[in-house]
This record gives C-alpha cells, sequence and structure tokens, in this order.
C-alpha cells in the first residue's frame, strides 16, 4: 500500500498511544518550555510589585477541582508574590467549592513557604458565604455584616487585619481566579467598576476570550488557562528565583500540552496533505 494511504488509514490506537508518550514523557522528564511573558500578564504582576508593603489584597478562590490544573497555579503565583512583597491577604470564595482551594493555597504556599506570617496578621479565610454576585453587592459596603466571623468561626471584629475594613473599597487590589460564574466578570460589574478598585486576575483559558475585552479598561490585566499561569510564574521566578523550585508548576505543565499539541497539529496537517493527495489522484483517474 503506498504511504499516502498508509496515512489515511493510520489506527487509531496508534495514535491515542502517541498522544499518551507525548504527555506522560514530558511529565516525567519535568520538561520547561521556555515562556515569554504577555503584557496582559505582566501588567498584574507589576501591580502587586508596585503597590507598598502592607497593602490589602482581596484574593477569591472561584473554581473548584475540575479546573484546578489551570487555576490552582494562578492562586498559588498570587500568593506566594503578595506574600513575598509583605502584603496582607483576605482569602474569600463566592464558590460553595473554593474554600477548599484557598485551605490548599495556605497550607501549601503560605504555611509552607512564609512560616514566618501570622494568621490575622498577614493572612486570613474569610471562606465562603452563598449569594453569588448578589454577595459581592452586598460586601461592597457591608462585608462584616455578611461575614461575621471568619471561616474559623473566630470574631471578625477580633481578627486585627480586619481593622479598618468595612466593604470592598477598602482593598487595594481584588484579585479573582475563576472558571466561571460568579466569578472575576462579577467583580468587575459589582466592585470594579461601582467602586474604581483595580481588579484583575485569571480564568481558564475557554473563559479568557470573554474577558479579554475588559482590558485594559475595567481589568488591569488577565491570566488566561495554564499558559497565563506560566507566564506570571515565569516573571516571579526571573524576579525571585529563589523561588524557582516552588513556582515553576504551571511552567512544567506547559511542557506535556506542547507536545501533546504538536502531535495534533502533525497529524492534522498529515490527514489533510493525504486527503489533497488522493483527490487529485482520483481527478486525474476520472480524466483518463
Amino acid at each position: 500500500m503506498p504511504i499516502i494511504e498508509k496515512m489515511q488509514s493510520i489506527d487509531r490506537r496508534i495514535i491515542f498511544l502517541l498522544i499518551a508518550l507525548a504527555v506522560i514523557i514530558p511529565m516525567l522528564a519535568k520538561l520547561v518550555i521556555p515562556v515569554r511573558p504577555s503584557p496582559i500578564v505582566q501588567a498584574i504582576f507589576d501591580k502587586v510589585e508596585a503597590m507598598p508593603a502592607g497593602s490589602k489584597v482581596l484574593l477569591s478562590f472561584d473554581y473548584g477541582p475540575a479546573t484546578v490544573p489551570e487555576n490552582q497555579p494562578m492562586a498559588d503565583a498570587l500568593a506566594r508574590h503578595c506574600m513575598i512583597k509583605g502584603h496582607k491577604v483576605y482569602l474569600i470564595a463566592v464558590w460553595a467549592t473554593g474554600e477548599a482551594q484557598g485551605n490548599i493555597t495556605i497550607e501549601t504556599v503560605i504555611n509552607g513557604e512564609f512560616p514566618q506570617k501570622v494568621y490575622g496578621q498577614d493572612y486570613m479565610q474569610l471562606g465562603f458565604k452563598a449569594g453569588n454576585q448578589g454577595l459581592i453587592n452586598a460586601i461592597f459596603t457591608d462585608l462584616k455584616g455578611m461575614f461575621t466571623t471568619d471561616a474559623n468561626g473566630t470574631d471578625i471584629n477580633s481578627v486585627p487585619m480586619m481593622e479598618g475594613i468595612e466593604g470592598l473599597p477598602d482593598f487595594d487590589l481584588i484579585l479573582s481566579v475563576a472558571s466561571g460564574k460568579p466569578g472575576l466578570k462579577e467583580w468587575v460589574q459589582f466592585a470594579g467598576d461601582r467602586g474604581n478598585i483595580p481588579i484583575s486576575g485569571g480564568v481558564t483559558a475557554v473563559e479568557a476570550p470573554l474577558l479579554y475585552p475588559y482590558y485594559p479598561s475595567q481589568l488591569l490585566g488577565l491570566m488566561g488557562g495554564l499558559q497565563g499561569a506560566a507566564e506570571y510564574e515565569a516573571i516571579l521566578v526571573a524576579t525571585y528565583p529563589e523561588f524557582k523550585e516552588t513556582s515553576s508548576g504551571a511552567m512544567i505543565l506547559m511542557g506535556p500540552q506542547t507536545i501533546a499539541h504538536l502531535v495534533i497539529i502533525a497529524f492534522v496537517i498529515i490527514g489533510n496533505v493525504g486527503w489533497f493527495v488522493l483527490r487529485n489522484r482520483e481527478k486525474r483517474a476520472r480524466m483518463e
């Protein structure tokens, strides 16, 4: 059988095997693909970097376990950067599954890498409250009315870093890591636009195109998918090389993703070339 016919009849099991190898081998080798940060991601880093130590940052976990590979590296990188700069981080969730993801960031990033940070002074977990965008609208003016305690049940007024915090305008920056609704878009609509509060964050790759129109007037920056998370990590590692070992998760995941995409593109090209060759061959045969 000629090579073209063979390419057109490749067993799908071979394709699945090659895709699996394209993912497994780079993962085992911890292949790191060079990442060039885009201006839309650089803008987030520059904002966090430029704020004075002690700035108040609200970090919202608006996603669940299904999108952890994309969202968790974003949240971890943002929390890590805030800790490096000495900002006060207030974790919150408008998704029921978000509080658990925030606790993972506290355990692995804040407690794991910055054991000197003190709960209630440097960071705190407000946790989840029901209400979706209605919750955002309510805490704009009365955060303590909705969150009478923190996630641990401690009276909110007894937490030192809550002094001077009455509503969302008291924060210097709001960051949302999201995978749907309510999410980053709702933070823009019900907090950023309403109070002229700087808003930024990251979303899954499928959601990112819906948020790009908000940049740069309503969103100061945006991480889109795993690529966006990898870009933020690349800037962070370049600026603070001592965090290379702990802040390269998304960059490592980009290796398997890139190789797998190249394999898929190769098969698409092979399939199309074969189809055109066979079609032209059939045309010539009919003309004869």
